[in-house]
């Protein structure tokens, strides 16, 4: 077996790792050239949902919707608007659905309580049926003679079908 040199496998481990880190999909022609309003445009790129993709940001999706939108989002920082501004003008264009992640508002209690009220009433669930098991597992009798001999020639009469 040949010898690997220490770079080469740190490199073969890391490999995996770094397919997992994901790419952004921001050609540099929409790069802005003010680092500072860059950043600022990354950070709520990262928070708004490809419409066409719906489980990207639209920093890391590659649709056209979500270029254009990517460049909404550069126009507006280039005009001044804030980043709540800007993101409350891409809601009330697109909808809620465009936030990866929902504003906690009245309308949306739902998406924010039904996963955890799921699964606490699965585990009430596994909970009632583990006890009611338990207590059915205690009220068994014992196998009377007749059940004991009869059991025994059912499986003897089973072992000589093999």
């Amino acid at each position: 077996m040949p010898r690997r040199s220490l770079p080469a496998v740190l490199l073969s481990l890391a490999l995996p790792f770094v397919a997992m880190v994901p790419a952004h999909a921001v050609q540099p022609d929409e790069v802005l050239s003010d680092p500072a309003l860059e950043a600022r445009a990354r950070t709520i790129s990262e928070g708004l949902r490809c419409l066409v993709c719906q489980n990207q940001s639209i920093d890391d999706s590659e649709a056209p919707l979500a270029k254009d939108l990517r460049l909404l989002v550069r126009e507006r920082l280039k005009a001044g608007d804030s980043d709540q501004e800007i993101m409350d003008f891409v809601v009330a264009r697109y909808g809620e659905f465009v936030l990866l992640k929902p504003r906690f508002l009245p309308h949306t209690v739902l998406l924010w309580f039904a996963t955890p009220v799921v699964f606490a009433a699965a585990l009430l669930l596994v909970f009632i049926a583990y006890r009611r098991r338990q207590a059915a597992g205690q009220n068994l009798t014992p196998l009377s003679a007749t059940e004991k001999r009869r059991l025994k020639r059912l499986l003897d009469e089973g072992r000589g079908l093999r």
